[in-house]
């Protein structure tokens, strides 16, 4: 008799189709490998650590919801992080509605950070929605390319091509802004 994989320890595609029959433990599986890569898409987005962990959260629930409905298996990471995505836009629309209404004091105790860290942000800010993620999977998840790939539904050599312009734009803001020589 064939003894069963421990679930930590089955490949993506297998924990997908049995968390289409409704084992519950194989999508906890999936959530656990998968949550980190989600809260840094969001993250890459909205720019809040918290309003970024909701995003995720809300995209598991929505997924856990429609998984009946994904025709390819194999997708499962990029369909998750799309997911992600819309989520985390529709979030951010809302915050600027809430931030409208923020009061100037609220503002003002929010800006006070350190001005590397800061400058750091702004820079990151200037950068185009896909350069942040894959800033933000490369180097706050400290994903490889090869799982970056597999997210973002893109090939390991526009991951790199991205990347690379990314850190050029980077430097050459923080460069600008009084940081002198930076390599990124």
């Amino acid at each position: 008799m064939k003894k069963d994989k421990p679930v930590q320890q089955k490949p993506d595609l297998a924990l997908v189709e049995r968390a289409c029959d409704g084992d519950t433990d194989s999508f906890t599986e999936l959530c656990r490998r998968y949550y980190p890569a989600m809260v840094a898409i969001a993250h890459s987005i909205i720019g809040d650590r918290h309003l970024a962990e909701d995003a995720a959260q809300q995209a598991f629930a929505k997924a856990v919801r429609k998984l009946p409905q994904l025709k390819n298996k194999n997708k499962f990471a990029f369909w998750l992080a799309v997911i992600c995505r819309n989520i985390t836009l529709d979030l951010t629309r809302r915050e600027k509605t809430l931030y409208a209404t923020d009061d100037l004091s609220t503002i003002a105790a929010k800006s006070h950070e350190n001005g590397t860290t800061e400058a750091v942000r702004e820079a990151l800010n200037k950068l185009s929605a896909p350069a942040r993620e894959v800033i933000f999977l490369r180097f706050y998840d400290c994903m490889t390319y090869e799982q970056i790939s597999a997210v973002l539904g893109i090939s390991e050599q526009a991951i790199n091509g991205r990347l690379r312009r990314a850190k050029k734009k980077m430097a050459n803001y923080l460069r600008r802004n009084g940081f002198g020589k930076v390599q990124l």
